[in-house]
């Protein structure tokens, strides 16, 4: 398993999924991974456009799940990228849906990047580590 580097940066990562056990999969993982991020947490497409209305905490990444009541993912990605400053926030879909057409789609608005949900915790831990690792050291603008 990748151990965070200590020079990494610091994320702020707006996690978007209506599923309480996956977000607490999450804030597990990253725990047993011992990062130092910062997970804000929205139920539904609509609570993040309101979390993303305070433009001076802009989150760093966007990790979205497709399948939400409201605004789903896809309508939600598509709103961001309509947006000025929203359109350059990296978006990571984190998503049990391997339908092809939801990946073109995604890819099509944007996305930085495509994660299938593993079943097994810790090849979903694996994941995390490598992705929150990826995105800690790429040099990330606000828009």
């Amino acid at each position: 398993m990748l151990k965070p580097s200590t020079l990494n940066n610091k994320l702020r990562v707006l996690l978007i999924e209506d599923d309480t056990i996956e977000v607490m999969k999450l804030k597990r993982a990253i725990a047993k991974l011992e990062m130092p991020h910062e997970i804000v947490e929205a139920k539904n497409g609509e609570e993040a456009l309101d979390i993303l209305r305070n433009r001076d905490s802009l989150p760093d990444l966007i990790l979205l799940d497709l399948n939400m009541p409201r605004i789903n993912g896809l309508e939600f990605l598509k709103i961001l990228k309509n947006d000025e400053v929203m359109r350059f926030l990296p978006v990571v879909i984190l998503t049990t849906s391997s339908n092809r057409k939801d990946m073109l789609e995604c890819y099509k608005e944007g996305v930085a990047g495509y994660i299938l949900k593993p079943l097994k915790y810790d090849d979903y831990v694996e994941k995390i580590s490598t992705t929150l690792n990826y995105w800690s050291t790429n040099e990330l603008i606000k828009g």
